[in-house]
């Protein structure tokens, strides 16, 4: 069984939209950030860092996006999100979703500055594909939850990154990421600035 404690909006909208994408039962419990609860001895007990996401998979904690996607990706292969059998392919997406994760998350908090200067670099990472492995997989997810957070807060003129503008186009318009967004929605976004 699989159970994911998220917070809307945070980086655990990544593994929410891979389990809505992979479309098999697991229970969820959203968590509030600002009421702490992310601080409350019960689930430091299972993870003791107090962040999002955390999958528990059969009892047994799972945190970090890059890992969490990745999981999914290899535990369903039916879903088709991570091409298998090809290392190198895999190995791309680990790395697209190291640099998610090690470069473009945290340029937020260095400033707009330092945000359009990483989503350029994105921008030019990839290319004009439709997406980041030339088919679907975790990696757009991670990338998605990412750039719809810049969206929203940043507002950037479509033009500014045309391919990724593009790619967020075509991730709105799956009915895994839709899901999420309305149930995640009508819970209520609780997100630092």
């Amino acid at each position: 069984m699989l159970k994911l404690y998220f917070c809307p909006g945070s980086s655990s909208m990544a593994p929410h939209i891979a389990l809505h994408e992979i479309g098999r039962p697991f229970d969820s419990q959203p968590i509030s950030l600002t009421r702490e609860e992310n601080r409350a001895p019960d689930y430091l007990a299972l993870n003791p860092e107090g962040k999002v996401p955390l999958l528990l998979v059969d009892g047994a904690p799972l945190t970090e996006v890059a890992g969490i996607l990745f999981y999914l990706a290899r535990r369903f292969p039916e879903a088709g999100l991570l091409p298998h059998g090809d290392p190198l392919v895999e190995a791309q997406a680990v790395s697209w979703m190291s640099f998610i994760a090690s470069t473009i998350h945290p340029a937020r908090r260095q400033g707009i500055e330092r945000s359009k200067e990483v989503w350029a670099i994105a921008e030019r990472k990839l290319g004009g594909r439709p997406w980041i492995l030339n088919d679907y997989s975790v990696a757009d997810i991670h990338l998605f939850r990412l750039f719809w957070r810049f969206v929203g807060s940043g507002r950037p003129p479509a033009d500014l990154f045309p391919g990724l503008s593009a790619h967020y186009g075509r991730m709105m318009a799956r009915p895994a990421v839709r899901k999420t967004c309305e149930i995640e929605a009508a819970i209520g976004y609780q997100l630092p600035a």
